[in-house]
């Protein structure tokens, strides 16, 4: 009986990365098409800015492509790609601190991606309003927070990542992320209670 042909879908993302650094284009599409909204969401959640995440996604696969032979199997695929993004996310972060109250202003004003996760499929114009107010002071709690923490708990609660790959990617203890989470819950929190 002839063997089916193995489709993209059903290929692990290291799989798919192993045969991309032997400079198999389709399947690093394959590799963009399954993770480019999650890298995206994570750049936008950090940075805050539409087009400049979108900048950043398109370098992270550019670095992904141009680094694949590096990959080293000592932690997921997802690891490394969110390393890389956050990597890119600080770098942007650094060369583009004279206009961080621009960028705020700018959450502020475009929360679409955010409001997606607070908003229910048919709220009413209060609702509405309520969840909008809410998810402005959520996104302005968390661009108030220190990078680290924002990044730490931006990938726990949007990107559903464990303590370990947290850690992965953060390049320090499990710990080290454990107390990041906490004061980074405990300002969001305090935060939020202010009036």
């Amino acid at each position: 009986m002839p063997r089916r042909p193995t489709t993209p879908e059903q290929i692990t993302s290291e799989a798919l990365l192993h045969k991309t650094a032997r400079g198999d284009g389709t399947a690093f599409r394959a590799l963009v098409i399954r993770h480019q909204n999650h890298v995206f969401n994570l750049a936008y959640r950090i940075l805050g800015d539409r087009q400049r995440s979108e900048d950043v996604a398109q370098e992270v696969f550019l670095k992904v492509w141009q680094t694949a032979t590096t990959f080293q199997q000592k932690s997921k695929f997802t690891t490394w790609l969110y390393r890389i993004t956050v990597n890119l996310c600080l770098n942007e972060i650094k060369s583009q601190r004279r206009w961080r109250w621009l960028r705020l202003l700018h959450v502020l004003k475009t929360n679409e991606v955010a409001t997606e996760h607070l908003i229910d499929q048919s709220p009413t114009a209060e609702e509405l309003v309520i969840a909008q107010e809410l998810n402005q002071r959520i996104t302005k709690a968390l661009q108030a927070l220190p990078e680290n923490q924002r990044i730490a708990l931006i990938l726990r609660r949007y990107g559903g990542l464990s303590y370990q790959e947290i850690s992965g990617v953060l390049d320090c203890s499990v710990s080290a992320v454990e107390a990041l989470l906490v004061r980074a819950k405990r300002t969001v929190q305090a935060f939020l209670e202010k009036k």
